[in-house]
């Protein structure tokens, strides 16, 4: 009969097919005979006793990662969820442990994560919990650590990832920082004023000196060109008195022509005839005389006073 090798062939290929399987990288296989356990294969192809054993079940010895978001309050009374992240792996010598021993152990990891952090922030403030994020990771990994590592699970990392205030809080707290920032932003521009003005009034001090020594070397060489004036009339026999008449008339008809000049200039009465250049200097003459004898005056009345 030629369909019985062939019955025969496909069996023996699916009995071989079954007694053959294979196991990925970074993966542990579980294999159990008669329910119980019997060897652990790493990655690979391997082969097992059709019916009598079984695979139980694989595990990933990759580093894997657990986000764990927990609620709780600050010593502040302030409600703030905290986002966890915890890495971990499966120890290669401990597969037994870790497939045994633990049914579920994201939901132990995660006991632990709320544990660790509602015994630690409430200890400390809002600001606190910002600032020392990385206290409370170390802590949750330290006690991680104590707690899997007997269920062949190793903590590689805990990281807070996220904090999350009350929204009103976070309201408050964007009003505060704004607030701060106004009030460093009207300091600085204080400052920039004050030294605007400083800088402004010094300069004008700069300016208002450089116009009284320009004013005062004006009028030193003014009288310096009048007394080189009188000096060169007295060798021709004009005596002071009349110099100094002539020099006020001429100095009043360099002015006239001066204003007749300006296109743009008002109209000013003046006294036109030479007797006013006379006149203007002995009025001149008269006050000097007058302010000179009001001065000695004041002062002989203070030195009696004194006395």
């Amino acid at each position: 009969m030629p369909t019985l090798p062939l019955i025969i062939i496909v069996l023996l290929g699916l009995i071989l097919f079954a007694s053959l399987f294979t196991v990925k990288q970074q993966t542990a296989a579980i294999l159990e005979r008669f329910g119980k356990f019997n060897i652990i294969r790493p990655s690979g192809l391997h082969f097992k006793i059709p019916v009598i054993d079984k695979v139980a079940g694989r595990l990933s010895l990759k580093i894997q990662q657990l986000d764990v978001i927990i609620e709780t309050k600050t010593l502040d009374d302030v409600f703030v969820k905290l986002k966890v992240s915890v890495q971990y792996k499966v120890l290669a010598d401990k597969v037994y442990d870790a497939f045994y021993k633990l049914d579920y152990p994201h939901d132990q990891i995660t006991s632990y994560v709320f544990d660790v952090v509602r015994a630690e922030v409430p200890k400390m403030k809002l600001d606190d919990v910002f600032v020392k994020k990385d206290d409370i990771a170390l802590a949750v990994k330290a006690e991680l650590n104590d707690a899997m590592i007997n269920y062949g699970f190793d903590i590689i990392r805990t990281l807070v990832t996220d904090i999350d205030p009350d929204p009103q809080v976070k309201i408050a707290m964007n009003r505060i920082n704004a607030s701060e920032r106004e009030k460093v932003a009207a300091q600085y521009e204080g400052d920039a004023q004050r030294i605007l003005i400083v800088e402004r009034a010094k300069a004008e001090a700069e300016s208002k000196r450089l116009q009284g020594q320009g004013i005062a070397d004006q009028r030193r060489e003014i009288a310096r060109g009048l007394e080189e004036s009188v000096d060169v009339l007295n060798r021709v026999g004009i005596n002071s008195q009349e110099a100094s008449a002539l020099i006020v008339v001429t100095q009043h008809y360099d002015t006239l022509q001066s204003i007749g000049s300006e296109t743009n200039s008002n109209l000013i009465l003046l006294p036109n005839s030479p007797q006013a250049g006379s006149t203007m200097l002995n009025d001149m003459v008269a006050s000097f005389t007058a302010s000179n004898q009001i001065g000695e005056a004041m002062k002989n009345q203070n030195n009696k006073e004194t006395k």
